[in-house]
Order: structure tokens, then sequence, then C-alpha cells
């Protein structure tokens, strides 16, 4: 039987690897024809080097029954922007849902540094990917976006409004980036409600990246072995359950309820009714509060 959203297309920008793949990933098997882009390709890394693709997240996308396009894109570049979205208009004549997953900074922060001894330059190149990259691809996506009603913006960041709100992020960039990602869609929301679509913030959990499960030597497989050494990431999550929160929105017909909010992928989980990928539906940033940051014994009983 066709997916909520066949006939849908969906741009997925950074959507090589993590939630962006994710997204992509769940986006395609609900039927959306997705494009796929980034600047790791199977012929060039970027300065990022790590081996996922574009091309290997497009055949993923087709292989769980969507229609997977990888477009090699450097989201710093306008004109690179605007050709992606002329051949998205030539090709599919609309847009209905846009995901700004743009970031590939991890390299870049400095934890708990002060700003006077960050590397400045690193710092304002990650605001530069973290912010620019998203400015640049919603002024040239929206027109298209906006031609049929309904249609659908998801800001990706680290953290909801409220938590980030309260507290500091790793340091005075990241802070920065993750809180201006989240009044983006704040922003957007202003502008694109009285035309007739929708933009939200979405933050995952704790996710089991690829750079995460690297990081403690595991895989999506045996991810539950990084326990002994990190114990409260037992409540961490896959991608594909930040995933399958976008799908669930972008097949909501009345997701508009949702305009210019900030949400979670656990929260999301509650709400529409899906899960991760083992069945379990992880509510990671109320566990950070009230079990870890409480200081309490890692179980994650009762949120997942």
């Amino acid at each position: 039987m066709p997916g909520p959203l066949q006939g849908k297309v969906a741009l997925v920008a950074g959507a090589t690897r993590g939630a962006g793949r994710g997204i992509a990933v769940e986006l395609g098997a609900a039927g959306a024809t997705v494009y796929a882009t980034g600047r790791s390709t199977r012929r060039r890394r970027s300065e990022y080097d790590r081996p996922e693709t574009i091309e290997d997240t497009a055949d993923l996308v087709t292989a769980v029954g969507g229609h997977g396009i990888a477009v090699p894109t450097d989201h710093l570049v306008p004109a690179q922007v605007r050709a992606l979205v002329e051949r998205i208009e030539r090709e599919q004549g609309r847009l209905d849902v846009l995901v700004n997953d743009i970031w590939g900074a991890e390299k870049l922060f400095e934890w708990d540094t002060p700003v006077w001894e960050h590397d400045l330059d690193k710092g304002l190149h990650l605001l530069r990917l973290a912010l620019d990259t998203h400015a640049i691809t919603s002024h040239h996506a929206l027109p298209l976006l906006l031609r049929t009603p309904g249609g659908l913006v998801v800001e990706m960041t680290d953290g909801t409004a409220e938590y980030n709100r309260d507290t500091y992020r790793v340091s005075f960039f990241y802070d920065i980036a993750k809180a201006a990602v989240l009044r983006m869609a704040f922003a957007l929301g202003h502008e694109l409600g009285p035309r007739g679509a929708t933009a939200v913030a979405l933050t995952p959990g704790w996710l089991r990246s690829e750079l995460m499960l690297e990081l403690y030597g595991v895989t999506e497989d045996n991810w539950r072995d990084a326990l002994a050494r990190e114990p409260h990431f037992c409540i961490s999550e896959s991608p594909y359950y930040v995933g399958r929160a976008v799908a669930a929105l972008a097949a909501d017909p009345d997701v508009s309820r949702w305009n210019g909010a900030s949400l979670s992928s656990g929260r999301l989980a509650r709400v529409y009714g899906f899960t991760d990928r083992d069945g379990s539906r992880p509510d990671a940033w109320r566990y950070l509060v009230e079990v870890q940051e409480a200081g309490r014994p890692a179980d994650a009983a009762g949120y997942r």
C-alpha cells in the first residue's frame, strides 16, 4: 500500500549521516521522494573526513520504498543551493518538506572553554555552518515550498527551548548556535504560518550517531555494551527515532498546531505513537533533568 507521504517531495539538507540520514530514510519509508544533500560523496570527502556519503543515504531511502536522490551541495554557497532548488523545481515541480539539518561542526567546538580561550576561527566557522547554511537554504527553498499549501520546515537543533533557556550548552559558540536555530524556527513560524506552511524546531535526544557509536567502540547492534562505560547511555536513541518524528509531522493534516514550537523526538513519540526501531520510546530530555542531572543512578525504566 502507498505510504502516507506518497507523492510528497522532501529536501533533507545535511543528510549524510546521523539525524539527517535517519530522517531521510524514514521519510522514504513513508513513500516520499527525498533529496539528500551534503558535501561527502563517494568521490570526495568533506573536511569532516568520515566515510558516510549522501549516495549511501539515497540508496537507503530507495531501499525502504522511497525515491532517494543524492545531490552534492555545499550549503554555505548560495549558488549551489539555488541550483539545487532549481533542480527540484525542474524535476518535481514542488517541495513539501524542508529539513535544515546542516551541522558538521563536531570537530570545531571546545568543551567548557570560555570565548576568550576558544579558537576563534573554529568558533566563527561553527556559527557559519550552523546558521548561515540554514538561512541560505531557507532563502532559496521556501518560495518553492510555499507554492503548495501545507508545507513543513523542520529546523534541527540540540535541546529544547525550555532546556536551553536555563542551561549552558558546551561553550559560547555551541550555545549560541543551538539557541539561534530554535529562534529560526520561531521566526519562520511567524513568516510561514499566514502563508499556509508550518515551521518547527526539533531535537533528538542522546543520539546514537555513527560518531557516537565509534566513540564508545560499539555498533548499533551491541550499543548496550557501552553502558559499562557510561550507564546513562541507556536513554540513547537511534537516528531513525527522530526520523519517525519528522515523518509523523509531515503526514499530520493538523501539523499547523505545532507552528513555531520547539519539539523533541520523545515528546512527539507520545503524541503520534511511533517507537524507535527496538520498540522503545526514549524520552531523553526528561531523563536528563530528572535522572542524570539530578544525580540519580542510571535507570531508563519509565523513560523508554
